[in-house]
């Protein structure tokens, strides 16, 4: 990435191999997952600024082939995910065939899961852990029986949110514009699915879960639905912000909030320090487990292809869009 203009500018490159410094390793890539948040970085519309030229990339999977001193936590050898950390944001990212990480942001692969589902599920697990459990102190998940809702529920984070919400033995109602989505929302584990330009979409909802409202939203779209999503919401009723693809909030009304308190709250998985988010990962895992399934993969491109993937990114996939780099 040579400037501020978007994925569609990215070119490849050769590049000497990375060595790792201390409490690092080098990971010869063999998957990497995309997120919104690489084609926002990569337009100036985040927080980081790396110094150019920079790689994107901040989830894969890959092979650790050199470590630096003072690791001990992985092997040469070893196949291993990246939970979270600064790879892809200040440091070069998964989009190549080797990459520096720090040792503290690298996990096994959990035992019956392939290495694409590893590549594609830590930052948006993370995330929709982060959404579903940040409302109380410490943080827990809501009481079983809550209502969730989640827009954009076909995409990475929306699914993950569905996963775990099921897990929490929460009813779960997920907002999808494709009819062949929302079949697949429904085996993941949704109760109800309605689509977010329906104009009767308030009364169906509502109808769906009454006499309950809404407890607690996952919300990746914002746009004119966020002030819909608000109208939903029942008494002391939360909204996690996890994107806005949908754009700017239209004329919203703080007022709103008044009546019922309801909170409005965002979300941000740098938040986590390594420890808290392997500890977030291994409870990820085992629900996930319990509930017998995985993280969703909508496709996987060629390396060559980077540019196309993203395309499909920005399509609204079902699930997470990966990148092959390497056998």
């Amino acid at each position: 990435m040579d400037s501020y203009e978007g994925v569609e500018k990215l070119r490849f490159d050769e590049v000497p191999d990375p060595l790792p410094g201390p409490g690092q390793v080098v990971l010869r890539m063999k998957y990497a997952a995309l997120n919104p948040a690489d084609a926002f970085l990569a337009l100036a519309q985040y927080p980081a600024k790396p110094k150019l030229p920079h790689v994107l990339g901040r989830d894969g999977v890959g092979e650790v082939v050199a470590i630096g001193a003072g690791v001990d936590e992985v092997q040469l050898g070893e196949t291993v995910g990246i939970v979270r950390g600064d790879t892809g944001v200040d440091t070069w990212g998964t989009l190549a065939e080797k990459t520096v990480v720090d040792s503290s942001h690298l996990v096994p692969v959990p035992q019956g899961w392939s290495l694409q589902e590893v590549a594609g599920a830590p930052l948006v697990f993370l995330t929709a852990w982060q959404a579903l459990t940040q409302w109380s102190d410490p943080a827990a998940p809501p009481a079983p029986g809550s209502v969730l809702l989640v827009t954009g529920a076909s995409g990475g984070v929306g699914s993950a949110s569905v996963l775990l919400a099921k897990s929490m033995g929460l009813t779960v109602v997920g907002l999808s514009r494709s009819t062949r989505k929302g079949e697949q929302l429904k085996v993941l584990g949704a109760d109800f699915v309605a689509d977010p330009a329906d104009k009767s979409l308030r009364k169906l909802v509502l109808a769906a879960i009454a006499p309950k409202r809404v407890d607690i939203a996952v919300d990746t779209v914002g746009g004119a639905l966020f002030n819909e999503v608000i109208a939903m919401l029942g008494n002391a009723g939360r909204v996690s912000v996890v994107g806005r693809s949908g754009g700017t909030v239209p004329e919203f009304n703080t007022a709103t909030l008044f009546f019922r308190r309801n909170r409005i709250g965002g979300v941000t998985v740098a938040d986590y320090s390594a420890q808290e988010a392997k500890a977030a990962w291994n409870e990820i895992v085992k629900r996930l487990d319990a509930l017998g399934k995985r993280p969703v993969v909508d496709g996987v491109f060629p390396f060559a292809d980077v540019k196309a993937a993203f395309a499909r990114l920005s399509q609204g996939p079902m699930g997470k869009v990966l990148v092959k780099i390497a056998d």
